[in-house]
């Protein structure tokens, strides 16, 4: 695996992601339909990764994106604060009083329980992000004045309209002129897609920024519906696939994008909305490694447990350079951050390091 990180000592950034944060209203034990409460949080698929490399981790990390001059706005810059994150690159959007041409999005998520799964209702039409275009950001500035050691996107960034995906295409190539390592979760959202031309418009996406990117992630679905592969043996439910078929996959992927260096695929069986089987899959340089499977994981909050992981397998692959240690910090992560509400981790890397070695869950006083 020859990834060629750039020097810690040069760099202002370890890592830097781009993508979309939304205000998260949770209403806890209840149901969107019915509560009358709800709890703030921040979240967003990219945000979430570097959130986790800064708590978790200790590394200096910054988010790039785009929010309406509000008070909401500042509610999630001060969340976004609390979690340590390097605000400096977030462009403010003036607000015209009523969000008729830009606001901040909301992401209502109701945590599922047993036959009950979790549920998420996005509002995030004409967000600030959302309009973001090539151009917007010194690109030059950042990667070449600061210096970043890694950069993180995704597709749910490119998804939100075709300016933000021009926009995700440029960040990845000017990080691969300076040298800075770029990683992609491909994170296939059906609502995303579905108005703006579905799966073939997801794979057109994708596949064009794929050709810029060194460490590429996905869960069961990501590569089939974002990239086009076929899994042999598959049916309508992924999960259901042994892992030999997802071996199978990542072999294919390997070979049609040569630039990948590393290949990460979460794999989740859901037996219900609070009992998952989860582990990970990683390949490089022709070997595939399997981490630890977490069987029958009691899930309090699953919703960013694909970032957490992406989040762990990033600290692995910059601190130790091996894929095998990489994917056992991605799984355990991920692990632990669906142990609590909230998109993003509460996790220590003590913990994650002692779940790893296999752990139990006995009282700690």
């Amino acid at each position: 695996m020859d990834l060629k990180l750039r020097s810690k000592q040069d760099c202002m950034f370890d890592q830097i992601s781009l993508g979309e944060i939304m205000l998260r209203l949770d209403p806890g034990d209840s149901r969107i339909r019915t509560a009358r409460s709800f709890t703030a949080w921040e979240g967003g698929g990219e945000y979430n990764v570097a959130r986790g490399l800064r708590k978790c981790f200790g590394l200096r990390t910054a988010v790039i994106t785009a929010l309406a001059d509000n008070d909401i706005g500042y509610l999630i810059e001060d969340l976004i604060m609390q979690g340590g994150v390097d605000t400096r690159f977030i462009k403010w959007m003036p607000y015209d009083g009523i969000g008729r041409s830009v606001r901040n999005g909301l992401n209502f998520t109701e945590r599922g329980f047993g036959v009950r799964g979790a549920l998420g209702v996005s509002d995030r039409a004409n967000t600030a992000i959302s309009q973001m275009r090539p151009g917007d950001i010194d690109w030059d500035y950042i990667f070449g004045e600061l210096g970043v050691r890694w950069l993180h996107t995704g597709g749910i960034f490119a998804a939100l309209s075709e300016t933000a995906a021009e926009t995700a295409h440029e960040a990845v190539k000017k990080a691969r002129q300076y040298g800075t390592v770029t990683s992609y979760d491909l994170n296939y959202r059906p609502s995303l897609w579905r108005d703006i031309g579905g799966k073939a418009r997801a794979q057109e996406v994708n596949r064009e920024i794929a050709r810029y990117i060194d460490v590429m992630i996905g869960n069961e679905e990501d590569f089939t519906a974002c990239l086009g592969f076929e899994v042999e043996g598959g049916d309508e439910d992924l999960s259901q696939l042994p892992i030999e078929g997802y071996r199978r996959m990542i072999n294919q992927v390997s070979k049609e994008y040569d630039n990948f260096k590393v290949i990460a695929n979460t794999l989740r069986t859901v037996r219900s909305a609070s009992s998952n089987d989860w582990s990970a899959l990683a390949w490089a340089d022709g070997e595939i490694c399997q981490s630890r499977e977490y069987q029958q994981l009691e899930i309090f909050d699953r919703v960013g447990g694909g970032d957490s992981f992406a989040s762990g397998l990033i600290y692995g692959l910059m601190t130790y350079g091996d894929v095998k240690t990489a994917v056992e910090y991605g799984a355990a992560h991920g692990a632990l951050a669906m142990t609590t509400p909230g998109d993003t981790s509460m996790a220590k890397v003590s913990e994650v390091e002692t779940l790893m070695r296999g752990a139990g869950a006995r009282v700690q006083r």
